[in-house]
């Protein structure tokens, strides 16, 4: 122990923990990989090997701390995010039917993004808007009792929107 951790261990107590330099370099590697994918709108490998050597941490590390995290994706998505909710009251008014109809029509299965990066498809636990169930979210709109939309309106506002 270095003289400078046993001053603070005597000022704060012996429960305090003092960060070494790889502990801080660890605790910065979420707020680098926000930045990289605001960015970007994923992280790269090569963004992420960057990183990597910036910080001294090994990749797999770095792979590791991000993987831990749904907010973090490894893939390009598309410019229109479209979320099917599979919430119970969604699910039984068919919701999954709802998404096997996105899923054919855009080409493309549920975790997918379109080749022309336009969309990506996805499933979420609840949108918290039980009463328009059937529900999807388009970004950051929300589009209710989809089952009494055809198809093709539904599609017509994913593409507009």
């Amino acid at each position: 122990m270095e003289i400078s951790e046993i001053v603070v261990e005597e000022q704060i107590g012996p429960a305090v923990k003092v960060l070494n330099e790889d502990d801080a370099k660890r605790s910065t590697v979420i707020h680098f990989l926000q930045m990289i994918q605001e960015e970007e709108g994923y992280l790269s490998r090569n963004s992420l090997s960057d990183l990597s050597k910036k910080l001294g941490l090994s990749l797999s590390e770095i792979y590791g701390i991000a993987s831990f995290y749904k907010q973090f994706y490894f893939k390009p998505r598309g410019k229109k995010i479209v979320k099917v909710c599979m919430g119970t009251a969604c699910y039984v008014r068919g919701s999954e039917n709802v998404l096997n109809v996105l899923e054919e029509g855009f080409g493309i299965k549920n975790g997918e993004t379109t080749e022309d990066l336009l969309i990506t498809l996805e499933t979420v636990g609840c949108v918290g808007c039980c009463g328009l169930a059937p529900v999807a979210t388009v970004n950051d709109s929300v589009v209710g009792e989809i089952v009494s939309k055809k198809p093709d309106k539904l599609f017509k506002f994913i593409k507009e929107e």
